[in-house]
């Protein structure tokens, strides 16, 4: 389905406009929002998605060895209990097919498509405050209308390809992580040069190496990685999850991170040697992301993190087997996790391979991208692709590839020149009605995506319902609101070590000429719940409503 049919959702709407809700983006975020606002709340919406099916990042990140980094009974919406009866994952880490599968299969449950026009990507939104309607406009020239916008776009989905010179000129081909063709890309008996290696690359190396004629992996920053150590999800396995599904979610819910455990409460410092290398070695035997949940100081320390990022460093020095490959691969600039920790599946031991070869490119930049490879400052590599495993422009890059103008004309661009301004990362002063899910400002990629998701759509639906219950048909964050948040966010941010990752996109290092601000909320996920549920309890505060 494709077409835009006015008023065609649950309801009709009353104020004007084509929909009471307008939603960008039909991937988590985006469905779960649809079946809020439609069939709870009985609202006329339309979500409008830019591919040609739902899935969101899990549509365009199709690259080889796509995998989720949360566990498979963790990454999924927890608001059905049939649902969650319904469906069973396969593996311990579901791969981009299952996930996407699992989406469309929530689509067709839900009945969710009907009100999801695809091949529709916004091009601009206006807010037309005379009429209190939020005027959005498609690529095509089509203008719909609603009094409530709510981007629901992802954190990761503007794809960053760095201007790198000569790229035109190269006479092979060349593809982005997360833009990657649905037919796939034969590597068989080519020459690979991979740019980048943060969790998407490091996911990437082992799967192509393994048809690739010869694989050069260039690597800027160096990265730690842990074993996923993924497998089968074994028949017991599938019956505990079963049987404890309300604990998983009490433990998701009430956490930090939003993954399915609690981070151990004691300290790397306050054990012995010993017992400290035997726990980090359980961690490791065990794999994922709950290596660092081992001591609960291991991003507030940094001699607690030093135990951490020594003992991977040691790690990465044993696996390789060239002690020249092994330095590069080790020689990490930034604390363990306070960039986006990685976990692997055969990612350093990809390096003990005859056909891949680690290219140093803080000893030897890239000059150029010629007709025939990539030129560094020592070399010229002969490549027939070139994989772009460079992320995103994080965050705030989704909306701002949008022309989103609130009151009096003024761009979101504008009011974020000098970083992400907004109030618990969900409205943007001068911005009427408008929502951002997972935005900046809120925990989002700090911890399991679809436990931020259910938490921000629930919230931003049970407002909309309070403000139409009272008559209101307006709600605005207040500046003064979003600048103690902002101040908040920061305060959050400076009490962990994550702002000591230079090079993080957390930070938008990653993009040039983006503000360095750090972007997610970083008071962990259970805090956050409670401060906006205070929020809402307190009539909104912090927020301007009016009739």
């Amino acid at each position: 389905m494709n077409h835009i049919a006015p008023g065609s959702g649950a309801g009709t709407p009353a104020h004007g406009g084509d929909f009471d809700a307008i939603v960008i983006g039909a991937g988590f975020s985006g469905m779960y929002l649809l079946h809020r606002l439609r069939d709870q709340l009985g609202l006329s919406v339309r979500v409008l998605e830019a591919a040609d099916g739902v899935g969101g990042t899990w549509h365009w990140n199709r690259y080889p060895g796509a995998r989720c980094d949360s566990e498979s009974h963790s990454y999924c919406y927890y608001f059905s209990k049939e649902l969650l009866e319904e469906w069973e994952w396969s593996e311990r880490y579901p791969t981009q097919p299952e996930i996407l599968r699992y989406l469309n299969h929530v689509a067709d449950r839900f009945d969710l498509r009907r009100d999801i026009a695809l091949n529709t990507r916004v091009s601009a939104a206006r807010f037309d405050e005379a009429a209190n309607l939020w005027q959005v406009t498609t690529a095509e020239g089509r203008t719909l209308s609603a009094p409530f916008l709510i981007t629901a776009v992802g954190c990761l989905s503007a794809a960053n390809v760095p201007k790198i010179p000569g790229l035109e000129d190269f006479a092979g081909q060349w593809y982005h992580t997360g833009e990657w063709p649905q037919e796939g890309v034969d590597f068989a008996g080519k020459r690979v040069g991979q740019i980048g290696t943060g969790s998407t690359g490091i996911q990437a190396v082992p799967v192509i190496a393994e048809t690739a004629g010869h694989l050069w992996v260039f690597q800027r920053t160096a990265n730690y990685s842990v074993p996923a150590h993924n497998a089968p999800l074994s028949p017991e396995a599938k019956r505990w999850i079963r049987e404890h599904r309300e604990d998983i979610r009490e433990v998701m819910t009430t956490n930090t991170n939003g993954h399915p455990f609690h981070i151990e409460d004691r300290s790397a410092l306050a054990v012995s040697e010993e017992e400290r290398q035997r726990l980090y070695e359980q961690a490791w035997a065990k794999g994922g992301l709950q290596f660092r949940a081992t001591f609960r100081d291991l991003l507030t320390d940094k001699a607690a993190n030093d135990t951490a990022s020594e003992f991977l460093r040691a790690k990465i020095r044993s696996i390789v087997k060239d002690p020249k490959t092994a330095a590069i691969l080790s020689n990490i600039d930034h604390p363990y996790a306070t960039k986006r920790p990685p976990i692997d599946s055969g990612y350093f031991e990809a390096f003990n391979r005859d056909n891949v070869t680690l290219v140093d490119l803080r000893a030897a930049p890239i000059e150029r991208i010629t007709p025939r490879g990539i030129k560094t400052k020592d070399a010229e590599y002969p490549l027939d692709i070139i994989v772009f495993a460079t992320g995103f422009d994080a965050l705030t890059g989704p909306l701002l590839r949008i022309d989103i103008r609130g009151r009096d004309g003024r761009t979101l661009r504008d009011a974020w020149e000098a970083g992400p301004v907004n109030y618990l990362g969900l409205q943007v002063p001068g911005f009427p009605n408008m929502f951002t899910m997972t935005g900046p400002g809120s925990p989002s990629v700090l911890c399991n995506m679809p436990v931020a998701i259910e938490q921000h759509a629930n919230w931003i639906a049970d407002c909309i319902a309070g403000m139409r219950a009272k008559g209101l048909r307006r709600i605005e964050a207040r500046p003064e609101a979003a600048q103690t948040w902002v101040r908040d966010v920061n305060a959050a941010a400076e009490s962990t070590l994550l702002p000591e990752a230079g090079s993080s996109w957390y930070l938008g290092a990653n993009v040039p000429g983006k503000p360095r601000v750090f972007m997610p909320y970083a008071g962990g996920m259970a805090q956050y719940r409670a401060i906006c549920d205070e929020v809402a309890r307190k009539d909104y505060e912090g927020f301007a409503l009016s009739a």
